[in-house]
């Protein structure tokens, strides 16, 4: 049974008359007898009497009848949805992001959720343990992550989405206000106060390798594992924070100093990434508008 023997069966049914059914339905009358005759053997039964000048329904066509209107109507739903999902009408995306760049991919939802207004974004931070479960294994459709971060898997897809530039931020109330940057040996003598290695171990080993290039041993006061307390902290002239440009500008204006690092390429690349098995049908909806922002390998920070 198939979707041309219903059709087919609901036009002779309709209009008892198999020329009328097969204009209605772009075949000839000999293929409209055909499949009728394939409907009738496969349920066993006579589905018309015919005659020279007649055709009737039997009582068991008759049966038939709304079940297979309703067969009809529900793939007619079916086709609907899916033709949504693929035009982007309607569905929901999980996304998982890195702490410490939200505003790339903030832009991207924004954007993406403005033109696609039937489709949903679950936002969720993206915890720092075990992020190779976290894209293939459905846990989210999309992690964006710093590019060091990316398991090694054959199963995984990323784009290269910008960089970051890693900034000073102290409190306004501290010597450092009014400085238009400062330099690796003047942070090194600063107090710091940093996001865990366990919470952002990227950002971490960027900050301690940067260090360690330059012979230079940080004083590290305390590290947090959430954003809120480490600015409490700065806040709290506890020292200042090393971090990308657009954690920097999440902060208060006015409560906050913000100086590049002067002699240091301080830059981490971020990607967006995903399965390579993903089945969600809007999914390449997103990679597209991703795709608009994303500079590549040598791209700055693209807001």
């Amino acid at each position: 049974m198939d979707i041309q023997q219903l059709n087919c069966f609901i036009s002779v049914a309709q209009t008892l008359n198999f020329s009328e059914a097969a204009r209605r339905n772009f075949v000839s009358q000999s293929t409209v007898s055909r499949y009728i005759g394939d409907l009738e053997k496969e349920f066993g039964v006579q589905l018309f009497t015919r005659s020279h000048r007649d055709v009737l329904l039997t009582h068991e066509g008759k049966t038939l009848l709304p079940y297979a209107l309703e067969m009809i109507a529900t793939l007619g739903k079916a086709k609907k949805v899916i033709d949504k999902l693929q035009n982007g009408g309607t569905g929901k995306l999980s996304v998982g992001c890195d702490v410490t760049s939200p505003l790339f991919p903030s832009r991207c939802i924004a954007d993406f959720t403005a033109k696609y207004s039937g489709i949903s974004v679950e936002l969720k931070k993206l915890d720092a343990a075990d992020r190779s479960a976290a894209i293939t294994g459905g846990e989210f459709d999309f992690c964006f992550m710093p590019r060091d971060m990316v398991p090694e898997s054959s199963g995984i897809e990323t784009v290269v989405t910008h960089t970051e530039s890693l900034v000073v931020v102290s409190s306004a109330e501290s010597p450092l206000k009014g400085r238009k940057s400062i330099s690796l040996s003047e942070l090194a003598a600063q107090r710091l106060v940093l996001l865990s290695e366990s919470s952002a171990p990227i950002l971490y080993m960027e900050i301690m390798d940067m260090m360690r290039t330059f012979h230079l041993t940080p004083v590290i006061d305390s590290t947090y594992d959430e954003l809120i307390e480490l600015y409490m902290a700065v806040l709290s002239h506890m020292g200042a924070a090393i971090v990308p440009q657009s954690l920097a500008e999440m902060t208060a204006p006015g409560k906050t100093a913000v100086l590049p690092i002067a002699d240091a390429d301080t830059g981490i690349a971020y990607v967006m990434a995903w399965s390579k098995t993903l089945s969600n049908p809007v999914g390449g909806l997103f990679v597209e508008t991703v795709r608009q922002y994303a500079l590549g390998d040598d791209g700055g920070y693209g807001l």
